[in-house]
């Protein structure tokens, strides 16, 4: 199966993770299979677990990954910990997730991600379950005012929740085509010509869909848990919800003593669980972004777990 996707980071965050040719490993979000297959390569008894609820993705990466160590299972990451348990396995070496949505998905019309093609509102990263056309033509106002304000960091949310409503008191909004057509005339002329106006709703109704926010504040507990002393975990974000989540729970695991800074002496025995790798995100270089002008708003973050 053709599943295009460029790696983003593919070495940075491979060899951010890696620490034992004979470890077991997790890519949380398998994806096209580049950042598993470069993992892949590189085992020498060990093993890789490799996450996605997106069945086309576990067909690709099926087909890429044949013949290496894979286990391969159609979950969501939140459910790290009971997988785990399932497989019989007690401790991790690494994990990787790749947060940004994957090529395919964008360019493949169909599943309703973009706002560049006239598709059915989908947006349904598992293909199962609420959909966009469900939150656009179901959420009241002010849940759809809220999540396009949280979510998408949408200054002008108000007018386009208010668009959205009065549209589908006409007729159900059924296509990306028909969103995205509210969408900008519901914002200024000068906004519309500055970038697109589109872009940060879209993600915003994507993130409802897919529950990602909840589910990434899940995996990042369940997974840094998961990990062996020694054992690193690696997260690529794409935009500033996701990266201020990873950010502040990493530096929540490497937090020692929280005891008020007038006592004496500390009595909340708090020890740090972790130290950082990458001290501030690593980015995409020069050739990547020549090569991948998606990786431009990509992040790379490192924990190692120490405990």
């Amino acid at each position: 199966m053709d599943f295009s996707h460029i790696t983003v980071l593919l070495k940075e965050t491979v060899d951010g993770v890696f620490t034992d040719p004979r470890g077991i490993y997790a890519d949380l979000t398998t994806g096209g299979g580049g950042h598993s297959l470069e993992l892949a390569k590189r085992l020498d008894g060990g093993s890789l677990v490799c996450f996605d609820q997106d069945p086309d993705a576990i067909e690709a990466a099926g087909e890429r990954l044949n013949g290496f160590p894979v286990t391969f299972v159609r979950r969501n990451f939140s459910e790290l910990r009971e997988v785990l348990e399932e497989l019989g396995i007690k401790a991790l070496d690494g994990i990787m997730a790749d947060l940004g949505v994957s090529s395919h998905q964008l360019d493949t019309a169909e599943r309703g991600f973009s706002y560049h093609n006239d598709a059915p509102l989908d947006m349904r990263m598992s293909g199962e379950g609420l959909s966009a056309r469900d939150v656009v033509n179901e959420y009241g106002f002010e849940e759809l005012r809220k999540i396009l304000y949280e979510f998408g960091e949408e200054k002008f949310a108000p007018k386009i929740a208010q668009g959205i409503v009065n549209a589908r008191t006409v007729k159900p909004i059924e296509t990306t085509g028909e969103l995205a057509e509210i969408i900008k005339s519901s914002v200024p002329a000068a906004y519309r010509r500055e970038k697109n106006p589109c872009r940060k709703s879209f993600q915003a109704i994507r993130i409802e869909v897919n529950g990602e926010l909840d589910a990434l504040e899940s995996m990042l507990d369940s997974g840094f848990d998961s990990l062996k002393k020694g054992g690193r975990m690696a997260v690529i974000t794409f935009h500033s919800l996701e990266d201020r989540i990873v950010k502040n729970r990493f530096r929540d695991f490497c937090m020692g003593c929280i005891c008020p800074p007038e006592f004496p002496i500390c009595v909340c025995g708090r020890k740090p669980r972790g130290r950082l790798i990458t001290k501030k995100p690593l980015t995409a270089g020069g050739e990547e972004l020549s090569e991948n002008s998606r990786s431009r708003s990509a992040k790379l973050r490192v924990i190692e777990k120490t405990e």
